[in-house]
């Protein structure tokens, strides 16, 4: 039992692309006595699992309602009969002893066929002998209520229907019987997974919070995993995301699943609150701390110093560093302002703001000394007005003549610089040439 991306992939003509639920058979050479190498899987224990993961498919519950994969592995140890029938009645019992809720136990029996002089016999649970010398190895499995899978092998050229239909009457009650035999040992799933199974939870999460969750190049989804120690699968179905959180200890799972729960919905801060955060980022203007889950506050740079200017934010504080902060305001967007509490637990005071000097700016020089505007002396050296009656006054100039500026073209046809004509070098140099012949 393991998460959801431990799925096979596949790469085949068929549309699926991956499966959850997989079923591997393997069968010693020894186990029926004979001698041969171990090796890679071969076609009789290929076919022999894939039955057996057909069998038991559709009573594994869907992925929304358990979000394990499943790996069940059949190890033969002798063999006397169908070795595939027991691999099915064996796997539904070890998948209700491992906690997984399946629809319904499943068993197998293989029955066979004896044809001689046009007469059938149908034998049930056919053993090794009856399946070499006999004409038909029909495997059968299923719950008390249906039949999950069949198989069906001849050496005849054909099996009458009625035939077929009293052997799957005799299949029905050989698997009730071994169904009873079974449901005396565990007759349900347990409450619960094995404890040595990962604890999985699955909760679906708003398609727009899926990249918050995730995070840039996967930031957040990465520090959650790192700080609860559980992992995280993160995906989804076209309308919803799908969340998926294992560890085998059950408080890291609810520690990373509140953690993700808060940024989907994240907590207000309180006014006046004090909080210990971490530097997530700083910028010209300040430091930005988390002091919830997906919940920053700035602290400004003029609230660093202690009363001393600031030049740069990471002189006092550092991407990763933990802090103490109070919340001073909580603007309409809400937007958090921060001040730095110190180690003797008091607020840091603030300066004017941050500032690329080195030292505090010395006091101002008093200007008492320095005159007012209205204090000013006004110079009486221009003396008085009275003594410009001698300039004449422009009504005394009717003297001048006015009529001789007819020829004077008049403002609107005067030309402008817009007006003026470019001439280009061509022109200029023929009229230059023109002039000096």
């Amino acid at each position: 039992m393991a998460m959801p991306k431990m799925n096979q992939m596949i790469d085949s003509i068929t549309p699926e692309t991956s499966k959850r639920y997989m079923h591997d058979y393997n069968m010693a050479p020894w186990a029926n006595g004979e001698t041969g190498r171990v090796g890679t899987p071969k076609r009789r224990e290929i076919g022999h699992g894939a039955l057996a993961e057909r069998a038991l498919f559709p009573v594994v519950p869907s992925q929304e309602k358990f979000a394990y994969t499943l790996r069940l592995v059949s190890e033969v140890l002798s063999s006397n009969g169908s070795t595939s029938m027991a691999s099915v009645c064996a796997s539904s019992l070890s998948l209700m002893d491992a906690g997984v809720p399946i629809v319904a136990p499943v068993a197998g029996i293989a029955m066979g066929l004896i044809f001689d002089q046009g007469k059938y016999t149908a034998l049930t649970d056919i053993l090794g002998a009856e399946d070499a010398f006999g004409d038909m190895d029909f495997k059968v499995a299923g719950t008390a209520d249906a039949v999950t899978a069949l198989q069906l092998d001849t050496k005849i050229e054909g099996i009458p229907s009625d035939v077929l239909a009293k052997a799957l009457q005799q299949a029905k009650e050989a698997r009730l019987k071994i169904l009873g035999v079974m449901n005396a040992a565990i007759n349900a799933p347990r409450a619960t997974v094995n404890e040595s199974a990962p604890k999985i939870v699955t909760f679906t999460i708003p398609l727009d919070k899926v990249g918050e969750v995730i995070g840039p190049k996967g930031k957040v989804i990465n520090t959650i995993q790192q700080e609860t120690g559980a992992e995280i699968n993160v995906s989804d179905d076209g309308a919803t995301g799908i969340i998926t959180i294992g560890s085998p200890d059950n408080s890291k799972v609810e520690d990373a699943k509140a953690r993700i729960l808060a940024i989907v919905d994240p907590p207000t801060a309180e006014l006046g609150a004090v909080y210990t955060g971490r530097v997530v980022n700083t910028a010209a203007f300040g430091a930005f701390v988390n002091i919830l889950p997906g919940r920053d506050g700035l602290v400004h740079i003029s609230k660093l110093g202690n009363g001393q200017r600031v030049a740069r934010v990471e002189d006092v504080l550092n991407i990763g560093d933990e802090v103490q902060v109070r919340v001073d305001d909580i603007d309409d967007r809400g937007k958090v302002s921060l001040s730095l509490i110190g180690p003797d637990g008091e607020v840091i005071k603030g300066s004017a703001g941050g500032s690329s000097g080195d030292g505090e700016r010395g006091p101002r020089p008093e200007r008492s000394d320095r005159p007012r505007s209205n204090d000013r002396p006004r110079s009486n050296d221009r003396g008085g007005r009275n003594d410009r009656n001698d300039r004449p006054r422009s009504n005394d100039r009717n003297d001048r003549p006015r009529n001789d500026r007819n020829d004077r073209p008049r403002s609107n046809d005067r030309s402008t610089p817009s007006d003026a004509v470019s001439v280009s070098f061509e022109e200029e140099f023929d009229r230059d040439l023109r002039n000096d012949q």
